[in-house]
């Protein structure tokens, strides 16, 4: 007798969640070697997940110090759990098919759109060989640039400089934040030749992979054409928003930053360096996590800028995390137009499509519930820690950013243990939602009648 049950497939969203999973346990469970540590003895359970878990995410928020700690098996281990999170699991999964077999079926197609890596089926292919190549192409660079200084500027052997360069570039690359130095780069803060390539891989890493995409066909065909000038070329709203978005983010931030901090934790410096370690710290904010100061000596408003710039985030389909520049774009255009008493939400001469408006507020709704409800546990587990700390610390996790006044590793494991589902849901919950809504739509057969309750 035969049947004609099937086994149920997976969505493409619950692919990448489970990949993503599967992925932080088998990190962990390699952490959990004795070879993976200096010492030579096994890590428990909990440190190498929560550090498998911030390594996958792109987070950096660390409960062991990442360069006495870990050995160079376990920083090897860190370091490619980095990169595997910054491609993505289903990325490099369709990407090693498509070597394999020289096409990608719908399926790994429809798998790595989850991923937010291209806004179409069709145009998967040419993203993932150019997510690639720009990848390596900037990690490439800016390890190289770091080694030479680390061998000709602080004298290290080239090995070791080599490390640290390939280390940090893929780190910066991937806004994961993780760093071979204890203090993380506090030490290195006035060194302009290893704090601003590390700022360039980070926000180039950010901006994300379409836009990357956009802008490097507008400079290919600007350079074949030297007459045309690539004019022709539009940029998406997508593109044009991340970018002028990135730099009203970048220099505001710098602004905020160098205002609250200039008298305070920038004061021994020279206004140069000033300069340069608030536009640091506005950079590093929306999306990787390096600190070059101590941020538990922060002005408590310099805290809050923090917590919005990390909040907001980078660019869609990038390493970046946070609620994404486009999604607060949108958001602010959606107020502006019922401020203005019109009908459509219009963005560089496009209309937004009422479906997207709504699939933005969604990711902000889930970003604040979310926040909140970790923020009120943590609080109440840990009543020791101020609501600045917990706050930026909470906020930190779900962008993925990494930032933290220095009470990872204090908090109780409960606690720990609320981050760890805040780092992951913030990884994926975002780019989940959304193209779960873009791929699977549900259509009502009948409409019922329209109201209209008081709103204010």
């Amino acid at each position: 007798m035969q049947t004609n049950a099937t086994t149920p497939r997976l969505h493409p969203t619950q692919v990448v969640a489970v990949g993503f999973i599967v992925l932080i346990l088998l990190g962990a469970l390699v952490l959990m070697l004795p070879a993976a540590s200096e010492s030579g003895e096994s890590t428990e359970f909990l440190p190498s997940l929560f550090t498998a878990t911030s390594a996958v995410s792109l987070t950096g928020l660390i409960v062991v110090d990442t360069a006495t700690h870990w050995s160079t098996f376990g920083q090897v281990v860190i370091i490619c759990l980095i990169q595997l999170g910054g491609f993505g699991v289903m990325s490099l999964t369709s990407l090693a098919a498509m070597m394999l077999t020289g096409r990608l079926s719908l399926r790994s197609q429809l798998n790595t759109l989850a991923e937010g890596r291209a806004q179409d089926a069709s145009g998967v292919r040419k993203t993932l060989i150019m997510t690639l190549a720009f990848m390596a192409g900037t990690e490439i660079l800016v390890a190289g640039i770091l080694a030479l200084r680390f061998v000709f500027g602080y004298h290290e052997p080239l090995g070791r400089a080599t490390w640290y360069g390939i280390f940090h570039a893929i780190s910066a690359f991937n806004n994961a934040g993780f760093s071979l130095f204890s203090d993380n780069l506090i030490s290195l803060a006035t060194d302009a030749v290893v704090i601003l390539p590390i700022a360039f891989a980070l926000i180039v890493g950010g901006l994300g992979f379409q836009v990357l995409l956009e802008i490097f066909k507008k400079a290919q065909r600007r350079f074949n054409n030297p007459k045309n000038r690539g004019d022709n070329i539009r940029f998406s709203v997508t593109a044009t928003v991340t970018l002028w978005g990135t730099l009203i983010l970048l220099v505001s931030g710098a602004a905020w930053y160098a205002f609250f901090e200039w008298r305070n934790t920038l004061a021994s410096l020279d206004p140069a360096h000033k300069v340069l370690l608030s536009f640091f710290g506005s950079a590093t904010a929306r999306t990787a996590g390096f600190n070059a100061v101590d941020y538990s000596q922060l002005n408590p408003s310099t805290l809050m800028g923090t917590d919005i710039l990390m909040f907001i985030g980078g660019g869609s389909g990038g390493t970046a995390g946070g609620i994404r520049i486009t999604t607060t774009a949108i958001i602010l255009a959606a107020m502006i137009t019922e401020f203005r008493g019109e009908n459509s939400v219009i963005i560089n001469r496009r209309t937004i499509s009422p479906s997207t408006v709504r699939r933005a507020l969604t990711v902000v709704s889930f970003g604040m519930v979310l926040v909140v409800a970790a923020i009120v546990a943590i609080r109440t587990l840990d009543p020791q820690f101020t609501a600045d700390q917990v706050v930026l610390e909470t906020v930190s996790a779900f962008s993925t950013v990494g930032l933290s006044t220095g009470i990872t590793a204090n908090l109780s494991g409960a606690s720990q243990g609320i981050l760890i589902a805040i780092m992951y849901l913030g990884r994926i919950g975002p780019i989940t939602l959304v193209t779960a809504m873009a791929l699977k739509r549900f259509k009502r057969r009948f409409e019922y009648p329209e109201e209209r309750p008081f709103i204010g």
